[in-house]
């Protein structure tokens, strides 16, 4: 067990180091295609060297490690537990669309596909890895004498996924980070939330990676940050995500 966990958390810092430097693609040239942000194309590459160590961590180092990636229960996890991720992704992107317009940018179709798409896809995938996957098992894991030991497991991942959140966002004010960092961190507890109460990995991928897709009408506009009114509301329903996350845990600490 010891073992165990123990190359699953170096796994899991080298996963997060790679998506937060974004290294080794970042020394590989530069992919220029249409009008696509050529940094696009090296952090999707860095989540394919990721997608791969993790592979092979699975296949030949730790192959009784359950990350919960079967595809049966999807549909009902989603059913059960996605309504409010859908409700609050409408409400974002409407109130984001609404803030940005009138549209100033025309992108390519493979622009949209690339950016608002496939990437968010790769992140969706990699984050929900790494940190409800890996680290949420692991931390729970060890505190497996405690009958908290799930809500600890998802608050303290959902604090980490918060404070990586700003890296991103280094040149912004600083309410603006603690802002960002306290909305991802509760979307970490509504995500990791839904995590224990289904053990199945690809129903919080899902919900992240929709989530995500509210960053699509960026690809349409010259503007790179949230409007005040998109930010207040970004906010709101990412904190009323969390208060959700918190109370679905509570609701009944068995997973059955």
């Amino acid at each position: 067990m010891k073992k165990s966990l123990t190359t699953a958390l170096v796994l899991t810092v080298i996963m997060a180091f790679m998506e937060l430097t974004g290294l080794p693609a970042a020394l590989l040239p530069d992919i220029n295609i249409a009008d696509i942000n050529p940094i696009y194309f090296t952090l999707m590459t860095n989540f394919l060297f990721a997608f791969f160590l993790c592979w092979l961590w699975r296949n030949f180092v730790n192959s009784s490690w359950h990350f919960g990636l079967e595809l049966n229960g999807i549909c009902g996890g989603l059913k059960k537990y996605g309504l409010p991720a859908a409700a609050a992704t409408a409400a974002v992107t409407v109130t984001l669309i609404t803030e940005l317009w009138p549209l100033n940018n025309t992108p390519s179709a493979l622009r949209v596909i690339i950016e608002g798409i496939v990437y968010y896809i790769g992140v969706g995938i990699i984050e929900e890895l790494y940190l409800r996957g890996l680290l949420q098992n692991i931390i729970e894991k060890l505190l497996k004498s405690n009958r908290n030991a799930a809500l600890y497991a998802v608050l303290c991942t959902s604090v980490l996924f918060g404070a990586g959140h700003a890296f991103g966002a280094m040149h912004l004010p600083v309410r603006i980070i603690m802002c960002k960092i306290l909305w991802a961190a509760a979307l970490g507890v509504y995500f990791g939330a839904v995590y224990c109460k289904t053990r199945n990995l690809w129903v919080p991928i899902i919900l992240h990676t929709f989530i995500d897709f509210c960053g699509i009408p960026f690809c349409f506009t010259l503007e790179s940050e949230y409007p005040p009114l998109a930010f207040i509301a970004s906010l709101i329903v990412y904190l009323m995500l969390g208060i959700y996350g918190i109370v679905i845990l509570k609701k009944n600490r068995e997973i059955k």
